[in-house]
C-alpha cells in the first residue's frame, strides 16, 4: 500500500465549520470553481483537493482507489488541524467521502454526496463497461458519457469544454485505474447503519445515478439520510445549477450540525 500524500488543495473561507470537497472521475478540484465565489465563507471553510492522478497530483503514484484516497484525505485534515469536518463528494468523490466515513466515523460531522457513487459500487453492463473503460484513451467516449448523464440536453460547446478539461486535468492510466475501484468496490457494510447526517443530491436529468438509485442504496444505509433532486440538473450540478447546489448543500450542513 502506498503511503499517504498531502493532497494539493485550495482553502476557501474562514468559518468554524470545516468541509472537505472531493471531485469526481472526470475532473480535478477545478470542478468546484463555479461554486467558490458564492460560498458562505463566514460560516464554512472548504478544502478542495486534487486526488491522485488529477490536477496538481496528476503525476502522483498510487493505487488510485477510494480506500487510498480516504487515507489521503484524513492526512490532509490532520495537516490542516481539523479534528472533525464535513465531506462533500461528487460522483466518484461521493464514494471516496463514504470511505472516509467508514475509516474515521468519529471525525465526520455530516456527509453530502452530489450524484454520489454508492458504497456498493456501480456494476455496469458489458456495453457500458466497454464505453467507460475506453474513456481513458478515447475523448469521444468521455463526451458520450457526459452527454448521456446530462440527459442529452446540453450544448455541444459545453460538452467539448468538459471533455477538454477532463483530458487536461487527469492522467489516463490513473483515470482507468480509478474506474475499477469506484465501480467495483463494495464496502457498504462498513457504512450501513451510520448515524451521521447524510444528504444525497441528484439531478433529475441524470439517468445513471438517479433518485431511484439513491433510494435503493444511500437511503437504506444512512439512518439520517436525506434526498434532494434538482430538477434542472444532470450529473454535473456544479456546472449546471451551481446556485441551487450551494443553497441545498449549505442549508443542509447548517441544519444537520446545528
Amino acid at each position: 500500500m502506498t503511503t499517504s500524500l498531502i493532497l494539493p488543495h485550495d482553502l476557501h473561507g474562514t468559518g468554524a465549520h470545516k468541509v472537505i470537497a472531493v471531485h469526481g472521475w472526470f475532473a480535478d478540484r477545478t470542478a468546484y470553481d463555479p461554486l467558490t465565489a458564492d460560498l458562505d465563507r463566514d460560516a464554512f471553510q472548504y478544502a478542495v483537493a486534487d486526488l491522485r492522478g488529477y490536477g496538481d497530483a496528476k503525476d502522483a503514484p498510487g493505487a488510485y482507489t477510494t480506500g487510498e484516497a480516504a487515507v489521503d484525505l484524513i492526512a490532509l485534515a490532520d495537516r490542516l488541524g481539523w479534528d472533525t469536518f464535513s465531506l462533500v463528494g461528487h460522483s466518484m468523490g461521493g464514494a471516496v467521502a463514504q470511505r472516509v466515513l467508514a475509516l474515521a466515523p468519529h471525525r465526520v460531522r455530516s456527509l453530502v454526496g452530489v450524484s454520489p457513487v454508492p458504497a456498493s459500487g456501480l456494476p455496469l453492463p458489458p456495453e457500458q463497461w466497454e464505453l467507460f473503460a475506453g474513456a481513458a484513451e478515447r475523448p469521444d467516449n468521455r463526451r458520450a458519457i457526459i452527454d448521456f448523464t446530462t440527459g442529452g440536453s446540453r450544448p455541444a460547446a459545453w460538452l467539448d469544454r468538459m471533455v477538454a478539461r477532463s483530458l487536461d486535468r487527469s492522467d489516463p492510466k490513473a483515470f482507468r485505474a480509478w474506474l475499477d475501484s469506484w465501480a467495483g468496490d463494495d464496502f457498504h457494510a462498513d457504512v450501513e447503519g451510520a448515524a451521521v447526517p447524510a444528504l444525497a443530491v441528484v439531478g433529475a436529468l441524470d439517468p445513471a445515478l438517479s433518485a431511484d438509485v439513491m433510494r435503493a442504496t444511500w437511503m437504506t444505509w444512512y439512518a439520517r439520510g436525506e434526498l434532494v433532486e434538482l430538477p434542472a440538473a444532470g450529473h454535473y450540478a456544479m456546472d449546471e445549477t451551481p446556485l441551487d447546489l450551494i443553497r441545498t448543500v449549505e442549508d443542509f450542513l447548517r441544519a444537520a450540525t446545528g
